[in-house]
């Protein structure tokens, strides 16, 4: 069984920077097409970034692109979502998922497996 576990969120100002992390457990991560959501309160979960299963192709929104960058680290088996930049609507929970697929998945209900989520909270 495939496990996520995210960490690395936390609280900064507007203009900070953040990196996320996502641990992948019960097989290799090179295995998987991996994306990244996040919630805001109120709000339902939305999609951040996608990256393929080769880890060559990656797919994040217009609204993102420019501050987000998402990868991997094989040996480590660990999925990152660099943020920069981030603004006070940047405020959610983000969640990390994997899917046994090729490309880059963006529809949420594809995906197989997900992590708990962790809290990043942008004052400004």
């Amino acid at each position: 069984q495939v496990q996520l576990v995210e960490s690395g969120g936390g609280s900064v100002q507007a203009g900070g920077s953040l990196r996320l992390s996502c641990a992948v457990s019960g097989n290799t991560i090179s295995a998987y097409a991996m994306g990244w959501y996040r919630r805001a309160p109120g709000k339902e979960r939305e999609f951040v970034a996608a990256l393929s299963r080769n880890g060559a192709e990656t797919y994040l929104p217009d609204s993102l692109e420019d501050r987000f960058t998402i990868a991997r680290d094989n040996a480590k088996n660990t999925l990152y979502l660099q943020m920069t930049s981030l603004k006070p609507e940047d405020t959610a929970v983000y969640y990390c998922a994997a899917k046994r697929a090729e490309g880059t998945v963006v529809m949420e209900s594809l995906y197989d497996y997900w992590g708990q989520g962790t809290q990043v909270t942008v004052s400004s």
